[in-house]
């Protein structure tokens, strides 16, 4: 038996598409920002297996979808994994696994316009000899986040039309540039490479850290349960959906770079632009240009997904009076969350604004808040695979199928949240997981106060 979908009132209810429901989904990843900032740290440690790393990390995202799927197909609403950690756990757990997500959407968001602004400063510094100062990278940053926002707020159908042509013209971009490399090349099989010639299984495992840090925010489709048509089947089959393009769009193209790279004496590690230096090995290096906007864009499209998906999980954490009544307030022409939105907008620009004017390196800040994010993905991974056999215990589903993949779920996840502090990283990553404990402290502490109160 299936709960019946039920929307809260307001959200414009049946009004987007498979694919604009899956566009949500791999906007959130940015799958192509990975082939130009992680592949390359990726193959620090994996070297000729980097592929092979993500082929692994695809597998371990594939188990997630099914914990994940376990609630989707049977249920909807906009608080996504919040809402799912609470149909297993119960209200206390679901609401940590919210707050969680909350700040995980947030971070990614505010890493991604640190990114925007250090690509688009790149071109602007590249062709037209402009420099990123201090003031046009606050204008880069707020003139991105407002862009964001008017589009988030003004209609959900807008919003996720964006990021599906933005997010796959991107994309598109970085596949046709491994075909012409092919094309130029006329070499196809590394035999290094398949059998991951020099690879050790220490590095695999520091590897598959970073590898499977490219896939967070596969899960943001569930945070359209109250406006997708079709919901029981269409988030489902969109997370799912982007998973797997996604998982092989980065096996190929780790396997491309890693090729192509043998050309050059710079390893690709060492690259300051991986993908500008592939379109020279390509023998297109006219494809320079397109492919850093390509990048711009895709921090854009991923920008507005988290928005997108923030401002719904804190609409739905209203009803529990996490956060202020009016963040639950339907803008009454575009039926979108506004004040939500608003907000999230607001704590998105707090982060990169502050570390930008204490002039950190754009890139230092993207890593930095983008480290963040991936620790609250990860507790809201944990939190719903612990969720999913209960939840299909109550309603007598449960079995032993369903109980192994959450067994090798479980150990998968353990893979990035033991290598995030094991071996202890160097300053200040070794930093972020007390701050991000701190905040996640914060939430807690508002969750037993409401329950005293």
């Amino acid at each position: 038996m299936k709960d019946t979908p039920k929307g809260p009132q307001g959200l414009k209810k049946n009004s987007l598409s498979f694919l604009e429901v899956a566009a949500q989904s791999v906007a959130n990843i940015a799958p192509s920002a990975t082939p130009a900032l992680i592949i390359p740290l990726v193959f620090v440690t994996a070297g000729n297996g980097t592929w092979l790393a993500y082929a692994i990390a695809t597998v371990a995202m594939l188990f997630m979808t099914a914990q994940i799927n376990a609630f989707a197909s049977r249920s909807s609403s906009p608080g996504a994994l919040y809402t799912f950690a609470g149909q297993g756990l119960g209200p206390l757990w679901g609401a940590v696994s919210g707050w969680s997500l909350f700040l995980a959407y947030i971070f990614t968001a505010s890493a991604t316009l640190a990114g925007f602004t250090s690509y688009l400063g790149g071109i602007l510094d590249s062709y037209f000899h402009v420099q990123t100062s201090l003031i046009l990278g606050l204008l880069l940053m707020a003139g991105d986040l407002f862009c964001c926002w008017w589009i988030a707020r003004r209609d959900v159908q807008l919003s996720t039309r964006a990021m599906l042509l933005l997010e796959f013209a991107s994309v598109g971009l970085i596949v046709t540039l491994a075909i012409l490399f092919f094309a130029h090349g006329g070499r196809s099989i590394d035999p290094l490479q398949f059998s991951a010639t020099g690879m050790t299984s220490q590095g695999l495992r520091m590897a598959l850290v970073l590898a499977l840090f490219s896939f967070v925010g596969f899960e943001s489709a569930s945070a359209l349960g109250a406006e997708a048509q079709d919901p029981l089947k269409s988030i489902p089959r969109s997370i799912l959906f982007s998973v797997i393009i996604v998982g092989v769009f980065f096996t190929a193209m780790a396997y491309t770079m890693v090729l192509a790279f043998r050309a050059l004496p710079t390893p690709m590690d060492k690259s300051t632009s991986p993908l500008i230096d592939l379109a020279n090995i390509a023998g297109h290096p006219g494809f320079g240009l397109p492919l850093a906007i390509g990048a711009v864009i895709g921090q854009f499209a991923c920008a507005l997904a988290s928005i997108t998906a923030a401002s719904r999980v804190m609409y739905s954490m209203t009803k529990e009076k996490f956060f202020h009544a009016r963040a639950a307030e339907i803008h009454k022409v575009h039926s979108t969350p506004a004040v939500a939105i608003t907000a999230s907008a607001v704590a998105i620009g707090v982060f990169p604004l502050l570390l930008w004017l204490r002039h950190f390196a754009l890139m230092d800040i993207f890593g930095y808040l983008g480290s963040l994010a991936t620790f609250g993905f990860l507790l809201s991974y944990v939190l719903v695979s612990l969720a999913a056999p209960i939840y299909l215990k109550k309603r007598k589903e449960l079995t032993t199928r369903g109980m192994l993949l959450t067994i090798v779920t479980l150990l998968l996840l353990a893979i990035p949240i033991v290598g995030s502090v094991y071996p202890v990283p160097d300053a200040p990553y070794n930093y972020l997981p007390y701050i991000f404990l701190t905040l996640m402290a914060v939430g807690v502490a508002r969750i037993f106060w409401l329950r005293k109160n």
